[in-house]
């Protein structure tokens, strides 16, 4: 959840290392830390507050010089947000420093028994106590810190990305990973750590990702040595290079990273099925499905395990597939899914979809599916995750870096590969027409040129936000396909103006939401034509008798639904599988647009991160 930065080279560390912690503000912001060594101490400076307020403080109270350094940037776990609690952590000697993100479940037994041995703490922190822990196996065993390291983490339960430094060893840092993303950047005599690649993809486009349970010591003037943490084994590191680029991590002229990436999304789904969708050849391809088609075709159901907006994107799968392939799909939050004692058989596939690659949850989900002999595919965005390398197989979605916490693009191009899978199985299974299967091929290629048309409406969006940005409540209907939308527009909206709202199918309203609705309550419709339509619109009657206010989002040229509502937002023709990928983007830019009126930090909303990789 939280982000770590370090540098060990020639150039001045402080830059490189705040600069990183910005580009990884959105893993977590709350407070932030840096640790410099001048070349005769540890320069640290920590604070509440974002990484701007570091960079105020860090002007007057340390000295920025030196070649070495760590930072951090933080999403609190263990102890509240404070100037005390932020990273990075010193041993009680004051010789190491740490950085952490993760949890360490049993520190308060270890925390125990190094009071006993007359250790103090200043915070409340688990990453005081591992650091501590450290300090005490150099002492006790005698040992080098990458020693101590490899020892304590054998000891520890939970999750982690850590880096270490020892005044005594400045030319060396210590990482290591377990459940927690880590990359090494390999430059010339010099090595960059973080988060993910970001922080240092203008250096260097060369990268080293740790797998769990690595141990890594960069020592300047030496190749990165690689250990197995519980049977010491050498590794031989995997330089892998980086396919991302700076351009792609800066807002390009636009205010916020959220609405950059809404923009984004015509040329990130056409990116998503370039080379695998053929429509004038009939052909769509993807290659972790082709494979293992047999898996797909002989499966007694398909389970979809994810979080958040990525749940809500395997909930409009489970209507294409079933629809198309006629193959059962349950659909299950990753939370819940891995500690209920699922049924699982090897006759189960199950899709795990996360636009991180590294949502913990997910993750333990699919090393239970694996335990019970399950095929498990993979769906995420970032290449050389960690969800990439656990699963069987899998695609990429190619959305490209999501900087905003709240998640789009990442939603509609894990749509577009769910539905390009549908359609492969559906032709394979015989189960879909030739015409239905061309008809199909064709409106899914034409999908970006109908968000981009979808986008236009963005002007009447931002009247209708200004009407209803001091909402308390709103409710967000839709029924087959854009029941998920609605679930999604929900969550958008929550996200980023802390505006309760909740999604409901739309024939459900009467089951309880009805009663919510009066003349203060806006009601987000979404009343495209489709097979739903005059259910939709019976719905809307209800509401208007109620005195609700109504915004729909309907398909273009619609008269019934724009005599009835109080705004309407229009929406290209698409066959109804595929219409949430055009239906969400209003939902996108009212939740956008409402949150800027708010003044809220919509990129950076409270509370979350981007990348949720602790329980």
């Amino acid at each position: 959840m939280c982000g770590i930065v370090g540098y060990i080279g020639k150039r001045e560390a402080y830059p490189i290392i705040l600069n990183g912690l910005k580009r990884l503000e959105y893993r977590g912001y709350d407070s932030a830390g840096i640790a410099l060594y001048d070349g005769k101490d540890i320069q640290l400076c920590k604070t509440q507050g974002k990484v701007a307020d570091l960079e105020t403080k860090a002007e007057t109270e340390i000295n920025r010089e030196g070649n070495v350094g760590i930072g951090h940037t933080r999403w609190a776990t263990h102890g509240v947000p404070n100037d005390v609690n932020s990273h990075p952590h010193y041993s009680n000697n004051g010789e190491l420093v740490m950085i952490h993100n993760g949890i360490i479940e049993n520190y308060a037994s270890i925390k125990k028994e190094l009071t006993n041995r007359g250790y103090t703490f200043k915070s409340e922190t688990d990453t005081e106590v591992l650091v501590n822990l450290i300090e005490d196996i150099q002492k006790q065993e005698k040992v080098k810190l990458g020693k101590a390291v490899q020892i304590a983490l054998n000891q520890v339960v939970g999750a982690y990305a850590i880096a270490v430094f020892d005044i005594k060893k400045p030319n060396e840092i210590v990482v290591a990973k377990l459940g927690s993303p880590l990359a090494i950047g390999v430059g010339e005599d010099e090595f960059f750590i973080a988060s993910d690649a970001s922080p240092f993809i203008e250096f260097t486009n060369n990268a080293i990702y740790l797998e769990d349970e690595e141990l890594a010591i960069i020592r300047l003037g030496r190749d990165v040595k690689i250990r197995k943490i519980k049977d010491d084994k050498l590794v031989a590191p995997y330089i892998q290079e980086l396919q991302l680029n700076l351009e792609q991590i800066e807002k390009g002229g636009f205010d916020h990273f959220m609405l950059k990436e809404i923009y984004e999304q015509p040329s990130v789904i056409k990116d998503t099925y370039r080379g695998r969708l053929l429509a004038d050849q009939g052909i769509v391809r993807l290659g972790g499905l082709e494979d293992h088609i047999e898996k797909f075709l002989n499966a007694d159901r398909i389970i979809i395990v994810a979080c958040g907006t990525s749940w809500h994107a395997g909930l409009v799968a489970e209507y294409i597939f079933e629809d198309l392939t006629r193959i059962p799909v349950e659909v299950e939050y990753a939370s819940e899914f891995r500690y209920r004692n699922p049924i699982i058989s090897e006759k189960d596939v199950v899709i795990a979809i996360s636009q991180s690659g590294e949502t913990a949850d997910t993750l333990a989900a699919i090393k239970l599916a694996k335990s019970k002999g399950a095929f498990v595919f993979g769906i995420c965005n970032v290449v050389g995750s960690t969800i990439s390398r656990e699963t069987h197989s899998g695609s990429y979605t190619h959305a490209g870096p999501e900087i905003g916490v709240a998640s789009t693009k990442a939603f509609t191009t894990q749509i577009t590969v769910l539905t390009m899978m549908a359609l492969r199985l559906a032709k394979a299974k015989g189960t879909i027409s030739n015409s239905a299967y061309m008809l199909y091929l064709r409106e899914l290629e034409l999908i970006p040129d109908q968000v981009q048309e979808a986008l236009l409406s963005e002007d009447k969006i931002k009247e209708i936000s200004a009407v209803f940005k001091d909402a308390r409540n709103f409710l967000y209907l839709g029924r087959g396909y854009n029941f998920p939308v609605a679930l999604e527009g929900a969550l958008k909206l929550k996200e980023i103006s802390y505006i309760h709202a909740e999604g409901y199918p739309a024939a459900e309203m009467k089951h309880g939401p009805i009663a919510l609705i009066d003349e203060h309550m806006p009601v987000v419709v979404i009343a495209i034509k489709s097979e739903h339509y005059e259910k939709v619109v019976s719905n809307i009657q209800e509401i208007k008798a109620r005195k609700g206010k109504i915004i729909a989002v309907v398909s273009k040229g619609d008269t019934a639904v724009r005599d009835m509502a109080d705004y309407v937002i229009e929406v290209p023709h698409t066959p109804e599988a595929l219409t949430p990928l055009v239906t969400t983007i209003p939902l996108q830019l009212l939740s956008y647009h409402i949150a800027v009126l708010l003044d809220k930090n919509v990129d950076q909303p409270r509370n979350l991160a981007k990348s949720v990789t602790v329980e």
